[in-house]
């Protein structure tokens, strides 16, 4: 009786967002649908929605012209090109304790069809929003920087490691212009 009671009181997890310590290297597609079939960059994005892209703005001095994609960087002067995207991935749950009440009430009324007592007030599926930024670079001679047989793969990744924590450690973007 006990258990069914804890059970009734509890949200039953449907989708759990991942979580990502670092970064992940990973098929866009792999880690949400919509995303490319490159290789992605990825990691959690503490900050509120759009500082990333303020953040690339300011420091690649786009103003406001094609900030999502193709956006040019050097790395040992060679002109790579990187593309961004603003990934959401919500947990989801399911609270079963409303119906349960709607259910008893129906059987104590003795109601043939089901009446939405309490259900109706209450969230029954609760989400929880899980953000991350999915970045994928290319270049005139490799369409995907990321990919396992890459050439520049390891100092792709060197300079996002870098990108990821300039942007997560900088809290006035205008700041970034003086260190270049």
């Amino acid at each position: 009786m006990i258990s069914v009671v804890l059970l009734l009181q509890c949200c039953v997890p449907l989708r759990i967002a991942p979580s990502i310590k670092d970064y992940k290297v990973t098929k866009g597609k792999k880690f949400k649908r919509s995303l490319t079939k490159r290789q992605m960059f990825i990691f959690e994005d503490s900050k509120e929605a759009e500082q990333f892209y303020n953040f690339v703005n300011i420091k690649f001095v786009l103003n406001d012209i094609n900030v999502y994609d193709d956006i040019p960087f050097e790395i040992d002067g060679e002109r790579y090109f990187f593309a961004f995207y603003e990934v959401d991935i919500p947990d989801k749950t399911l609270n079963l304790f409303p119906a349960a009440i709607d259910l008893t009430l129906n059987k104590a009324l003795q109601n043939e069809l089901m009446e939405p007592y309490v259900s109706s007030q209450v969230e029954t599926v609760s989400r929880k929003g899980n953000w991350y930024i999915a970045i994928e670079v290319y270049s005139d001679l490799e369409k995907d920087c990321l990919h396992e047989t890459s050439l520049s793969k390891k100092i792709v990744l060197k300079y996002l490691r870098a990108l990821k924590k300039e942007y997560l450690t900088t809290h006035n973007y205008n700041e970034i212009l003086f260190k270049n």
